[in-house]
């Protein structure tokens, strides 16, 4: 999990940042993304992907990660802004604006999946990257946990649609439940799924 940091490092990249999102997939909620700069020698025994982790052991990485990483942003992007742009480039713009809430720039990025953000750093895209860098896992599970908690709330808020179970994915429940009461204010209306139910 630390092949492509150390590697990194070799090559004189000091500050190297991992960067994923959560939430691409869901009917419902935000996109959220994370950055996370580990201390170099830092090593957590047992992160990974944060979709391979029970809830309990993504919640215990992410107080450990919160104290320990050197600099940890966050990037939020809303409904609204998901259904007039789409999902994929609010996913890039999520992961932007984590990149930019580091408190300490990083002179690389390690990004999950094919695609780069706009930024002036230079960057390393990472197919699975979540499973191969320890970096990346973490910022997998930063942008998880803090996706589940913005879905809880939302669940008080909205409590006809169960949103603390599905956190928004398409699950049988969820869909069910849209056909039922219809999209609340938070789904996304350009998804089919709930496209059909406006």
């Amino acid at each position: 999990m630390l092949e492509y940091e150390t590697a990194a490092r070799a090559k004189g990249y000091q500050y190297v940042a991992g960067v994923d999102e959560a939430g691409r997939g869901p009917l419902a909620g935000p996109v959220v993304a994370a950055a996370v700069l580990l201390v170099s020698e830092s090593y957590f025994n047992g992160i990974n992907d944060s979709k391979k982790l029970s809830s309990q052991a993504r919640e215990k990485f992410f107080l450990i990660i919160k104290k320990q990483a050197l600099s940890y942003g966050i990037g939020i992007v809303d409904v609204e802004k998901i259904d007039k742009i789409n999902i994929l480039q609010a996913s890039l713009l999520a992961m932007k604006h984590a990149v930019e809430g580091l408190s300490r720039k990083p002179n690389l990025l390690l990004i999950d999946g094919n695609q780069k953000i706009e930024t002036a750093i230079k960057q390393l895209t990472i197919i699975k990257g979540d499973s191969l860098s320890q970096s990346i896992a973490a910022a997998s599970i930063m942008a998880k946990v803090t996706r589940d908690k913005i879905m809880e709330r939302y669940h008080e808020k909205f409590p006809r649609y169960a949103f603390n179970k599905h956190k928004g994915y398409g699950t049988r429940l969820h869909r069910d439940l849209i056909r039922k009461y219809g999209p609340c204010p938070i789904h996304r209306r350009t998804f089919k799924g709930v496209s059909e139910f406006i």
